[in-house]
């Protein structure tokens, strides 16, 4: 089971890591990940978070980075849900779940796509706060946690 959606509607993440083994005996581990619209931004308090991106880029990116996962780890399902649009604090902005039939390939796969999800899928974050809007940039940590799964052929490219 792939499931790959980006969405402007808040999703139950119980009931997407859950339907990765619903009815299946194959499945020994199933990681998830949940991003949450964090209260502050710096220490400075934020009234939402905005999410824009290309509809149908962003859902192409993100297949080919879980094709990607899929033909590194013997995944069972891949389940990446990214959502756009205004996202107040604690609200849920994305979810990776993995399902293996062992951990390690459950934990590496869901790293490996988050790692991709903030440096690669194309999305623009803007911050709302008292002093105004403000454009999330990149940052140098994420690339460097994303530069890890590079292959050597691929660095050479």
């Amino acid at each position: 089971m792939i499931t790959v959606r980006v969405q402007s509607e808040p999703f139950d993440v119980s009931a997407e890591a859950a339907a990765l083994s619903r009815g299946r005996t194959d499945v020994g581990a199933v990681v998830t990940f949940t991003g949450i619209c964090r209260g502050d931004e710096n220490g400075e308090p934020i009234a939402a978070l905005t999410l824009e991106h290309y509809p149908g880029m962003a859902e192409t990116e993100i297949e080919s980075h879980v094709t990607e996962a899929t033909q590194r780890w013997p995944l069972t399902g891949v389940v990446v849900i990214h959502r756009f649009g205004r996202i107040v604090p604690g609200e849920d902005i994305m979810m990776v779940a993995t399902a293996s039939s062992h951990r390690a390939a459950a934990f590496e796969a869901a790293e490996f796509l988050m790692d991709y999800l903030k440096t690669r899928a194309p999305f623009w974050k803007q911050v709302e706060k008292a002093s105004g809007p403000t454009w999330v940039e990149a940052k140098a940590d994420d690339d460097n946690a994303a530069a890890r799964w590079i292959k050597p052929h691929q660095a050479a490219e």
